[in-house]
């Protein structure tokens, strides 16, 4: 991680700037706006409207010191924690207090207690649970009480708004039915279990304006069952979820085809649920916006956060709901409606995933901690840490954006007002359509629509996110 001697450094930059808690950076709006706009401008420029609220830098100072507080030893001391309760098997035993599943859900939750107990009780510790029944054919044959972990750090100003951390408790070996063999799961998945850990550690210390939930789901293994739970309560209680990150394997810097490298990591977005309406999909199949899902926008911001605050971590954003044939617990959250994806290492070693411990043929199978990389997952819980508390601190996006603007030189965008407290403007943003990410983009002040001048609606993508006082912003909104 960042040294001190760096941190330092990079502090005194800051403070060069201008930029303290008390008052973010300022960045002149004629400095903004003198940058040229390819496209947007074929007749002299005419004289800018005044905006009077200054633009406030998206760069956080705090944001930095979030990122330096991560630590890999904390990381590993929880990963082998976990390793050492021998199986985390959804089926295995819960009674014992040093092996199975139920003996790590109660680590987990003390160790939630524990730092809801050094912020002052800033942390709500709860179980959520269901019995899930079995069936002959189906990964669970007998009815089994499916119980997740869910702490939530409570939001000052809009506690009822979520961005959600999730992390999977349960390990497997080969057979994905065996719950007595030891089955230490290190990096598949006591690695996103630690992430949530220290992500929550670090994030007790900055209160949010909305709130975050950090889960420990169980029965990802079986079918993604404990994910099923919580979405549905969450739903029931009437979460209003921002934001799903699911960590499944943010450990392993060393893939099996012989690559290793610890400065990428992926994000798998989906696109369009399987239930979205006939009509949206022929105004999408019409207009587009396949690309600019609410998860899609999520990659963005991650990749977006990551460019801003990580010098040496590149995301490789997906648009794929998860890997060839395999699934994740962000998917549960994604058919509720939510943004939802699932952040993982760029780099996996399948020897080590979902293996029983041998040795063939002089290659070591086995999901242990020696194939754990501390300082590699330390860097991707930072960038966790670093999403989850930019969002927790933006408004929420603005909604109901559309855009006209066919057959016209200008495009027109207009949108509800955020309903978060202390939005100071909007940002519109702007990309053609072989760009990955918004690459254009303009704060606008505090309405609810604005005209880019010559600006061709066909030749472009375009969205608006809520800007918020401390500079944090929502994110992009897509235009309907």
């Amino acid at each position: 991680m960042t040294s001190d001697l760096s941190r330092l450094g990079r502090r005194a930059l800051l403070a060069v700037a201008g930029a303290t808690l008390a008052a973010p950076a300022l960045i002149s709006p004629v400095a903004l706006e003198a940058q040229p706009t390819r496209g947007a401008a074929a007749r002299p420029a005419a004289p800018r409207p005044h905006i009077a609220t200054p633009i406030p830098s998206n760069e956080d100072p705090r944001i930095h010191d979030l990122v330096a507080a991560v630590s890999a030893d904390r990381i590993k001391a929880d990963i082998t924690t976990l390793v050492n309760f021998g199986t985390r098997h959804t089926l295995s035993d819960t009674l014992s207090n040093t092996r199975g599943i139920g003996a790590a859900r109660r680590w987990i939750f003390a160790e939630f207690q524990k730092i809801s107990k050094e912020c002052g009780g800033c942390i709500e510790v709860r179980y959520i649970s269901d019995i899930w029944k079995g069936t002959p054919t189906g990964r669970i044959k007998e009815d089994v009480n499916v119980v997740n972990v869910v702490a939530i750090l409570r939001g000052k100003t809009e506690p009822n708004r979520y961005i959600v951390h999730t992390g999977d408790i349960d390990s497997r070996v080969t057979d994905v039915m065996n719950a007595k063999d030891d089955s230490p799961g290190a990096n598949d998945n006591a690695s996103g279990i630690a992430a949530i850990l220290e992500a929550a550690r670090v994030m007790s210390k900055y209160p949010p304006n909305a709130s975050v939930a950090f889960v420990a789901l169980s029965a990802e293994e079986q079918g993604l069952f404990g994910g099923d739970i919580v979405a549905r309560v969450a739903k029931e209680e009437g979460w209003r979820i921002d934001a799903v990150i699911n960590n499944d394997m943010v450990g392993n810097s060393r893939g099996i085809d012989g690559v290793h490298e610890n400065t990428k990591a992926r994000v798998f977005a989906p696109g369009l649920p399987a239930n979205t309406p006939a009509a949206e999909l022929r105004r999408i199949l019409t207009n587009g916006g396949e690309l600019d899902t609410p998860s899609r926008q999520l990659a963005r911001y991650i990749d977006l956060v990551a460019d801003r605050y990580f010098p040496n971590l590149d995301v490789d954003i997906i648009y794929r709901l998860d890997r060839y044939g395999r699934g994740g617990h962000h998917t549960p959250f994604f058919n509720q409606g939510a943004a939802a994806v699932r952040l993982m290492e760029a780099h996996e070693d399948y020897n080590k995933q979902h293996q029983d411990l041998r040795t063939q043929n002089g290659i070591k199978y086995g999901d242990v901690l020696e194939g754990v990389d501390f300082d590699y997952a330390a860097k991707m819980t930072a960038l966790d840490a670093a999403v989850l508390q930019s969002l927790a601190w933006a408004p929420a996006a603005p909604d109901s954006a559309t855009i006209t603007g066919a057959v016209r030189p200008s495009a027109t965008l207009r949108w509800k007002a955020s309903p978060s407290p202390d939005v100071i403007g909007y940002r519109v943003y702007w990309r053609k359509h072989s760009d990955v990410n918004w690459t254009r983009s303009r704060f606008v002040g505090n309405v609810n629509q604005f005209t880019l001048e010559n600006v061709i609606i066909d030749n472009y993508f375009f969205g608006v996110a809520a800007v918020g006082r401390n500079g944090q912003e929502s994110l992009v909104a897509f235009p309907r």
